[in-house]
């Protein structure tokens, strides 16, 4: 595979080890406050990674279609939420700021709060991984329609909003008693998918 290739996959999970290691910088407890605001920072970054760097060019490529060019990106939208909806429902996970499940979702389990935690953030960071490859996979094919710049930059995009969450996750495991380098470890593993 391509030493280019090989970094611009790295770099979305460079942003969540940067993240990870503010445990390292910061001292006491990350404020429920700073992490709302952490957690929407990330969130509108994604979305204009989304639409941007994946939606806009889908339909771009489907031009030839007509009026009709924006069913491949709906369905692949589509397709998206409905695998997210089926893993959301078979993986046990918390969201920030919560001690319990998920309402009725998610199946039942003993496992500890911070591990539910980490398995959320690995949830999402699921489809980012896949957006990434595809990017890359296009340029590497040869598409005219993909460049080396927009494939880093989509890279880059999701870099900057997983920092947020790499910070998200390492600070509370560390508050709950787990060692920095612990903490450090399992907020950068939530971003290696």
């Amino acid at each position: 595979m391509n030493v280019q290739v090989w970094q611009g996959i790295l770099i979305p999970f460079a942003g969540t080890a940067l993240g990870a290691a503010c445990v390292f910088i910061m001292r006491g407890q990350l404020r429920e406050r700073t992490q709302r605001i952490l957690a929407g920072f990330a969130a509108g970054v994604m979305v204009a990674a989304s639409v941007w760097s994946l939606l806009i060019p889908s339909m771009e490529k489907a031009a030839s279609l007509g009026r009709w060019a924006f069913v491949p990106a709906a369905a692949g939208f589509w397709a998206g939420v409905l695998f997210l909806l089926l893993l959301d429902s078979i993986v046990p996970h918390l969201h920030f700021a919560s001690n319990e499940l998920e309402g009725a979702k998610g199946p039942r389990s003993h496992l500890k709060r911070t591990t539910m935690l980490v398995l959320a953030v690995t949830l999402h960071n699921l489809p980012e991984g896949m957006a990434v490859g595809v990017v890359f996979a296009g340029w590497m094919a040869g598409d005219l329609g993909i460049t080396a710049g927009a494939a880093f930059a989509l890279a880059l995009g999701i870099a900057i909003q997983n920092f947020p969450e790499g910070a998200i996750i390492s600070m509370p495991l560390h508050e709950e008693g787990m060692t920095k380098g612990k903490a450090f470890w399992s907020g950068t593993l939530s971003g290696a998918v």
